[in-house]
């Protein structure tokens, strides 16, 4: 039970509900108090703890009776109910029928082109006790689809349930491994029932009990072997509908477990070395790793709400109680950042700026207000053309304005541009983040300019792709920077600018 709980929830998550670990060990506090007996209840405290959304609820009832029904199919036994006569009378139907189905074969390849002996199959089922069965598209068929047809049939007179080996043989016929959603399941059991000849079962049925009203069997007890064979199909109905939806959950939460190791090895592969098919990959990642993000930011402003004790505003107002701190005070805080972000959008740099872009684009509603600007060997603000534009349209716009040289990156010159033009910017509510790797090719650096906006933000935080055993090689002066930002992080892959931006957006 324990694995098929696992597996009911990785259905779950792979037909789009956001079932997290905390409310799968919710589902399993739940099931320890109130057991698995009360199949009800079960279903009720599984529901519960596992769909929080509305919306979701009716995915949950399907795929609970797929996961949870009965083990075996409640299979009759259309045998037990005769008499030794009426089994003799069944067996000697059961012959004639594969007598007659064996007779139609003989005259079918003694036939003339196809449609003579289509003409010939419709002529031999309309004679009585002879079964209606309709001619497959290929001729060669005919005789197997006949045969499996009768074996079903004699499946259903012992009330006999499908083998593992057979539902997993229908489900590979089927090509089950196509469905990529649990909620397909009763679509493939449909599938797997069109391969098992279900509709012309009944045909058969019809001429077996035509037989069987011919050799004197009394109509009530062809009725009640009919009620009982269709009890039969029914459950094994069901039984197909279970394995499909069974089936699929499992392939469909193994490709998302391996598209998530997948995805977890490319979060650790530094950006230039990622081909477009797998930024495209993490670009769709980004949105969820964004939601996270926002979670977080959410959960933080939920605490911070009430503020922080502020002790001197307390002492002063509790003098009146001869300083026993009746009343408390707090210091409320500003949770959302108010952003200038310097990007350097060269060559080297543009795919760790493009993420930066994407995640900026989906957290927009975290910040209280940017100012973007870009340079390569000059500076451009490109506030207005991020502002509501998709972030490869602003990249594209901003490329137009700064197009990428040889080595002529200049952080310098670009610093006193911003110094000079935009020094308005800067508040001490700003938060200013640099994202580059601070190789100026030999220029000057502006370390004055640098230091007074170090003074005049809030904080200063650089993003910088490089190791830090290359910052202060060759052309960097990224040491010199680093002594006066307030953070420094290295962004050389996906999960470190995560990593980098959720701490940006804690404090």
């Amino acid at each position: 039970m324990e694995d098929r709980i696992v597996r009911f929830i990785a259905a779950l998550r792979a037909a789009g509900l956001p079932v997290s670990i905390a409310e799968s060990e919710d589902a399993w506090h739940a099931i320890e108090h109130l057991g698995v007996r009360e199949r009800e209840l079960f279903r009720l405290a599984l529901r519960a703890t596992l769909v929080k959304n509305a919306p979701d609820l009716p995915i949950f009832d399907e795929l609970f009776p797929l996961f949870f029904g009965l083990d075996e199919p409640p299979m009759a036994n259309p045998l037990g109910g005769l008499t030794p006569d009426q089994r003799q009378m069944l067996e000697t139907a059961l012959q004639q029928l594969a007598y007659n189905i064996e007779q139609m074969l003989r005259s079918l390849m003694q036939g003339g082109d196809r449609r003579s002996m289509y003409q010939q199959l419709r002529e031999l089922s309309q004679q009585p006790g002879m079964p209606d069965v309709r001619m497959p598209h290929e001729f060669r068929d005919l005789m197997q689809h006949l045969r499996e047809l009768q074996q079903l049939l004699e499946k259903l007179l012992r009330g006999e349930p499908f083998s593992q080996q057979e539902l997993e043989q229908l489900a590979r016929d089927a090509r089950i491994e196509w469905a990529d959603s649990p909620v397909q399941a009763r679509q493939m059991a449909r599938r797997m029932q069109q391969m098992l000849g279900w509709e012309q079962l009944d045909r058969l049925l019809d001429a077996l009990m035509e037989l069987l009203a011919m050799m004197g069997m009394d109509p009530q007890s062809i009725r009640r072997l009919r009620e009982q064979i269709e009890q039969n199909k029914q459950a094994l109905q069901q039984q197909l509908e279970q394995f499909a939806g069974q089936a699929i959950g499992e392939h469909t939460a193994e490709e998302m477990r391996e598209k998530r190791e997948s995805i977890s090895e490319l979060m650790e592969r530094p950006f230039e070395y990622l081909s477009q098919r797998e930024i495209e990959l993490l670009r769709d990642e980004v949105r969820r790793l964004a939601a996270r993000l926002r979670t977080r930011v959410s959960l933080r402003q939920k605490r911070g709400k009430i503020g922080k004790l502020d002790a001197k505003s307390t002492i002063r107002v509790n003098l009146r109680y001869g300083g026993v701190p009746m009343e408390l005070r707090f210091k409320s805080r500003r949770l959302k950042p108010k952003l200038v972000t310097l990007l350097d959008v060269s060559t080297s740099m543009r795919p760790v700026t493009q993420f930066f872009l994407w995640l900026m684009y989906e957290l927009q509603d975290q910040v209280q207000k940017t100012r973007s600007f870009a340079f390569i060997d000059h500076l451009e603000e490109v506030s207005d053309d991020l502002a509501g534009a998709r972030p490869e349209e602003g990249m594209r716009a901003i490329l137009a304005k700064l197009p990428p040289g040889h080595y002529n990156t200049d952080l310098g010159y670009s610093l006193r541009q911003f110094q000079d033009k935009h020094a308005d910017a800067l508040d001490s509510r700003t938060t200013f983040i640099v994202l580059g790797d601070a190789r100026n090719n030999f220029n000057d650096p502006a370390l004055d300019v640098f230091g007074d906006i170090s003074r005049r933000c809030r904080r200063l935080i650089w993003m910088n792709p490089e190791y830090p055993a290359q910052w202060g090689t060759g052309d960097s002066d990224m040491l010199a920077y680093a002594a006066l930002c307030t953070e420094v992080y290295q962004v050389r892959n996906l999960a470190q600018l995560v990593e980098a931006i959720d701490k940006m957006l804690a404090a």
